[in-house]
C-alpha cells in the first residue's frame, strides 16, 4: 500500500499537526532538485549574491592565501615536504597522523595542481612511494608562509 490513506500515485500534500505542509509519495522527474539550486548560485557573480566585490586596493593579506594549501591536512603535507627533499608515504602518514586514504586524496589534489611530485618504485620487491615538492610547490608554500607572516605582523597591505 502507498501512503497513510492507502493510495498510490503522484505526490500529494499532507499536513500533520504542528508540521508544515510537506509532499509525500513518489518524486516526479523534473521536479525541484535541491542540488540544482546550489549549482545555480555557484555561477552567480558576488554582487548577485549580496556580497561586495573586493577591489585590489585595500584588500587584506588573507585574500592572498592559496586556498589549495590552506586546508589543514594539505598545509601539514606541504610543511612536512618543505623540510625535506623526499619523504616516504608511510613516514608522512604517521607524521601528520592521517589515514592512507585521506593522505592519498590530498596528495592527488596537490599533484594535480603541480605542487607535489609522486614517485613509485620497488625496493627489495616491496612497493614504495616517495613524495617531494616541485619547484612550483615550493614557491607556492613560501608565498603562503610570507602571507601568514604579513598577517601576523599586522601589515594590511602587500
Amino acid at each position: 500500500m502507498g501512503g497513510r490513506d492507502g493510495r498510490r500515485g503522484p505526490l500529494r500534500a499532507v499536513r500533520h499537526t504542528r508540521a508544515p505542509l510537506r509532499l509525500v509519495g513518489r518524486r516526479r522527474p523534473g521536479r525541484y532538485d535541491p542540488r540544482g539550486a546550489a549549482r545555480a548560485v555557484r555561477g552567480l557573480a558576488p554582487a548577485a549574491l549580496g556580497r561586495r566585490e573586493v577591489t585590489e586596493s585595500g584588500t587584506h593579506p588573507r585574500h592572498d592565501l592559496d586556498q589549495l594549501i590552506h586546508a589543514p591536512v594539505r598545509l601539514s603535507i606541504m610543511a612536512a615536504l618543505a623540510a625535506a627533499e623526499k619523504v616516504e608515504f608511510r613516514f608522512l602518514r604517521d607524521t601528520i597522523e592521517v589515514s592512507d586514504s585521506l593522505l592519498s586524496k590530498h596528495m592527488l589534489t596537490l599533484e594535480e595542481a603541480g605542487y607535489v611530485k609522486v614517485e613509485k618504485a620497488f625496493i627489495s620487491k616491496k612497493p614504495g612511494t616517495w613524495l617531494s615538492l616541485t619547484p612550483a610547490g615550493r614557491a607556492a608554500f613560501q608565498d603562503y608562509v610570507a602571507v601568514l607572516e604579513k598577517i601576523m605582523k599586522g601589515s594590511p597591505h602587500a
